[in-house]
């Protein structure tokens, strides 16, 4: 295992961070990239090699994994980590921020794998894990620019792994249910600076409340459930294309299937506390 060597993006915190370290526990050569390297000592003093990366900047991006191909000579893991909640009502959003959503969780992500792919191609071999979300197959209230770029990166992972087929590269897609990070709680403050005194605002504070409650924490998955899970995909002969895992992420997709969508829609609504209806 010495010789493989995994890239992680958004390893600053949370899921990003524990994978970083899991896979350095593997014995992977780990690097850890992020905007917020003062925040990635730890991954540092593990021995995961820490990167400035903005995703957003195809320059910092293209440095980091030059950088890697000159130090390493491969790449045989990408896990496309990078990626924040927009929240908000669509008609509020402004939409530069819904481009800027789309940005980080998706252009980043397919430019950083355009990059890597001319390596893994050349080894005839590599994964690249796309994180996703049970919101990539379920949708709730005031979070469709979110939802949105989570829907996008199932369809772009699903037509990727076809194309990559006869290149000996996996494609896997990881879709966390709730998790014990830093991120509901920023999904939150955001929702209720965007739509909290807005048309919106009794279904803001429901959601927000949702998103950011202590409640909401207690039950939520460590971020470990989905590190432990990156590489249960890439230490597997045939990882399966798609892993659920986290609170709430197999019995929800599920219920998306099996109902209706009106039947989905007021359940979404009964359980967030935004009712069909609710006025200001």
């Amino acid at each position: 295992m010495s010789s493989k060597v995994a890239l992680v993006t958004g390893a600053s915190s949370g899921i990003g961070e524990v994978t970083a370290l899991k896979l350095q526990e593997l014995g992977y050569t780990v690097y850890g990239a992020a905007r917020r390297v003062e925040r990635m000592s730890r991954l540092a003093e593990a021995g995961v090699h820490v990167l400035p990366m903005d995703v957003t900047d195809t320059a910092s991006m293209q440095a980091g994994v030059d950088g890697i191909i000159a130090e390493s000579g491969r790449i045989d893991v990408l896990v496309n980590n990078a990626g924040y909640g927009s929240y908000g009502a669509i008609e509020d959003v402004p939409l530069d921020e819904a481009r800027a959503q789309f940005e980080v969780n998706i252009f980043g992500a397919a430019r950083l794998i355009q990059l890597v792919l001319p390596h893994m191609r050349a080894q005839r071999s590599g994964t690249i894990v796309n994180i996703s979300s049970m919101g990539g197959k379920i949708h709730t209230p005031l979070g469709g620019w979110y939802h949105g770029t989570k829907f996008a990166l199932e369809g772009l992972s699903d037509c990727l792994r076809m194309e990559l087929k006869p290149f000996g590269v996996d494609v896997v897609i990881v879709e966390p249910g709730a998790i014990r990070t830093e991120w509901g709680g920023i999904a939150a403050d955001n929702l209720r600076k965007t739509s909290g005194d807005t048309a919106y605002a009794v279904q803001a504070e429901a959601m927000a409340e949702s998103l950011g409650s202590e409640s909401t924490a207690r039950r939520s998955s460590p971020p470990s459930v989905i590190a432990d899970t990156v590489a249960k995909a890439v230490t597997a002969r045939r990882p399966r294309t798609r892993y659920a895992v986290g609170f709430g992420a197999r019995p929800l997709i599920f219920l998306r299937r099996a109902l209706p969508d009106r039947a989905y829609d007021a359940l979404v609504a009964r359980a967030m506390g935004t009712p069909t209806g609710a006025r200001r």
